[in-house]
């Protein structure tokens, strides 16, 4: 059987690393921490899946945690009232058709990892540089690189046309936070979005102590435009201070939100995270100085805001898209013009992730906001939009199209505002 080597322990390189285990080849698994040093880190994202990414875990027999994770029903939709405080302009919520999951990646990263030493799998821990990928492509028939950090990311250029940002969007900053009053209805991701100032999110989750016990926690993020009154954590010198001023954001733009985690407490010492992400995409395929070409994987590639809570499903789809090219292609050579097709082949379906989030960094253009807006009063029109976020091309081709939004909102038995008008 053919021998893979996988540099990068998260969600795409874990689930892939799996998978190929199952079909019964060799794979070696390259990460710079041990199960036990994930479990101890720092909280890594909101790490949503929406139902189609579940899947691409439950065929694989991945999805340990279906039973005990708290279910997110739905989406809930707000702009707040630039005049009136503590109202809002537009709000809308819906179901999603199958219910999504946000699991702490500390604990299933650890476990994948565990999970695949257990089912005989090499596990090479070290930090993982160009010297070491060229190592293992003497050794290997396809090397594979999930993680986008550090020098060995870097090999990978960036793709110009595909890439209209070259710097931040957004300052982020996230909080594992417990003791959250339960939104009123069903459980949701709350999507509020300020326009100019930037983005505030929950979603609920489930973390584990460090005694072991279960315990249901609520991601909280703010995404901060650049220079705006929601970018205040450059200087944050500890959690305590980084929640505190959270808290104070929450109470001044969502004091709806704020009424909910206002007596909330961190779940553990290191869940909080300050960071900035540039989105972008990478050429899949880079040469090692022997000649011989590795291929990317996941963050290594297409990197997105998680605006749009799209990271870990992304991570997961692609995991599923390449796991079906390397069985499809049995023993003929994983050579370049393989590699550029098999990220082709995911890009197919990425590319509307990344076109969509990249939309929703700028102001929404008026055709957006009036399907937003119509979304309000009709039902049908607010499922479809909370349900494209398990299937982003559902977004197109109405998100770029006015013409497109008209017949959408006609769908829906909603006016076109041109109508209206």
């Amino acid at each position: 059987m053919r021998r893979i080597a996988m540099i990068g322990a998260g969600q795409a390189g874990l689930q892939l690393a799996l998978g190929l285990q199952h079909h019964g080849y060799q794979v070696t698994l390259v990460t710079d921490r041990t199960p036990e040093q994930v479990e101890s880190g720092r909280v890594m994202s909101t790490q949503a899946l929406f139902h189609d990414a579940c899947e691409t875990e439950r065929q694989l027999n991945l999805n340990f945690w279906d039973e005990l994770c708290p279910p997110v029903e739905g989406i809930a939709f707000s702009v707040p009232h630039p005049e009136l405080p503590g109202h809002k302009a537009m709000s809308f919520e819906a179901r999603l058709d199958h219910p999504a999951y946000s699991l702490d990646q500390r604990v299933k990263f650890a476990h994948w990892q565990r999970t695949f030493a257990e089912r005989g799998g090499q596990v090479v821990t070290q930090h993982a540089d160009v010297t070491a990928a060229e190592r293992l492509s003497d050794t290997h028939d396809l090397v594979l690189v999930a993680t986008g950090k550090g020098a060995l990311g870097q090999i990978f250029e960036r793709d110009a046309p595909r890439s209209p940002y070259d710097v931040p969007q957004r300052h982020l900053a996230l909080a594992y936070l417990t003791g959250v009053r339960p939104r009123s209805g069903h459980s949701a991701v709350t999507f509020n979005l300020i326009p100019g100032v930037g983005e505030v999110f929950l979603l609920p989750g489930l973390t584990r102590t460090a005694d072991g016990a279960w315990l249901p926690y609520e991601n909280v993020l703010i995404e901060a435009i650049p220079g705006g009154p929601l970018d205040v954590f450059g200087d944050v010198q500890d959690a305590a201070e980084q929640v505190q001023r959270m808290l104070a954001l929450m109470a001044t733009f969502v004091p709806w939100e704020y009424d909910r985690v206002q007596d909330a407490q961190l779940t553990d010492a290191m869940a909080t995270l300050i960071g900035r992400v540039t989105p972008q995409v990478r050429h899949p395929v880079a040469t090692l100085p022997s000649g011989r070409p590795v291929l990317g994987l996941g963050d290594a590639v297409v990197v997105n805001d998680p605006l749009t809570g799209q990271g870990a499903g992304s991570a997961a789809r692609a995991a599923a898209v390449y796991l079906e090219r390397i069985l499809w292609q049995g023993d003929r050579p994983f050579d370049r013009s393989w590699m550029q097709d098999t990220f082709e082949d995911y890009w197919g379906y990425a590319q509307y992730v990344t076109d969509w989030t990249n939309a929703l960094l700028g102001p929404p253009p008026p055709h957006v906001l009036g399907v937003l807006d119509a979304a309000q009063r009709h039902p049908s029109l607010a499922h479809a939009f909370v349900n494209g976020f398990n299937h982003p091309p559902q977004f197109f081709p109405w998100l770029t199209s006015p013409q497109e939004a008209a017949a959408l909102m006609a769908r829906h038995g909603a006016p076109s505002p041109a109508a209206q008008a």
